[in-house]
């Protein structure tokens, strides 16, 4: 019997404005988007819907805004009768894939998700770091062309065959852009945040989410969630904290992720949350599965 997924982007999905129509039109979403406020202790509601678009992309305020979002569309496409198998999260879209399966109730996702925020900005802004996304290039041939340049860098993000993105310090990015290119990349791109995630410049984080993980009542449920360090299912409550401590300064193995789907029996994915970028990387990996989007009150309206 075919299977779905549920799957949640990351950081650089959001736009102002975000959610703002869901909020607006539709009873059900501005119940649930002002219960989640109401629980935040910063004003995310005019951020998410109002801006500026610099504070927005503050990580603090990102993060929590994309998973709120997600976690509200999810409730509402739920209430479709629509339920997934499977779920999975780019990067913080993990944090919306916990609250997804019933790993963690909605409000304490966004909760803890915020909390990812504060530390990754602290974090951050201590260490000069960046990322970059490398183009055209296998990520096996990255992650040796990377072992040549000095300073730390890293490959993070197993995006698609041909898109991986590195992390680290930022002369050590620019070494590597440079490594790259004269390896065969079709491009190297800085890419526009405000620190080195999912490198290991970023351990700091890992150690306050694995005690803030600790005030949190997880339990597992039949939903099978497939996590970013390993492309395998987590299967109890030991190894989601494990996931939490390792995801913040270890990959993200979007590709092997997608690949667990197909092996696991699902052929309909459903993208939850702004953005389509997730699409197109899965499009990438694997033309079979039909993919749907859910993003405003017109997708949820569409759905038979």
């Amino acid at each position: 019997m075919s299977k779905i997924a549920f799957v949640f982007p990351g950081q650089g999905a959001q736009y102002v404005g975000m959610g703002k129509e869901l909020y607006e039109n539709n009873e059900t979403a501005r119940k649930a988007f002002d219960e989640l406020f109401s629980k935040l202790d910063f004003d995310l509601k005019t951020v998410m819907f109002e801006g500026p678009e610099e504070a927005l992309k503050e990580t603090r305020n990102t993060q929590p805004a994309i998973v709120s979002m997600s976690l509200i569309l999810t409730k509402m496409l739920e209430e479709k009768g629509i339920k997934p198998d499977f779920v999975a999260g780019h990067s913080v879209g993990e944090y919306a894939a916990f609250g997804a399966a019933g790993y963690l109730s909605t409000d304490d996702a966004v909760k803890f998700t915020a909390a990812r925020g504060e530390f990754m900005n602290e974090v951050s802004q201590k260490v000069n770091g960046g990322m970059a996304a490398i183009i055209g290039l296998p990520a096996d041939k990255i992650v040796e062309v990377l072992k040549g340049v000095d300073g730390v860098v890293e490959a993070v993000n197993f995006n698609e065959p041909k898109q991986t993105v590195i992390a680290g310090e930022k002369d050590a990015i620019e070494r590597a852009c440079a490594a790259l290119k004269e390896a065969g990349a079709r491009r190297a791109l800085p890419l526009a945040v405000s620190g080195p995630f999912h490198s290991s410049l970023m351990k700091e984080a890992g150690e306050k989410l694995k005690v803030e993980a600790e005030k949190y009542n997880f339990k597992m449920t039949d939903v099978k969630l497939i996590a970013n360090t390993t492309g395998e299912i987590l299967k109890n409550t030991d190894e989601i904290k494990a996931e939490i401590y390792a995801q913040s300064f270890g990959p993200v193995k979007w590709v092997d992720t997608v690949k667990k789907m197909k092996e696991e029996g699902v052929t309909t994915i459903y993208e939850i949350g702004p953005g389509k970028v997730l699409s197109g990387l899965i499009k990438k990996i694997d033309k079979e599965f039909e993919i749907k989007n859910i993003e405003k009150l017109e997708d949820l309206q569409n759905i038979m």
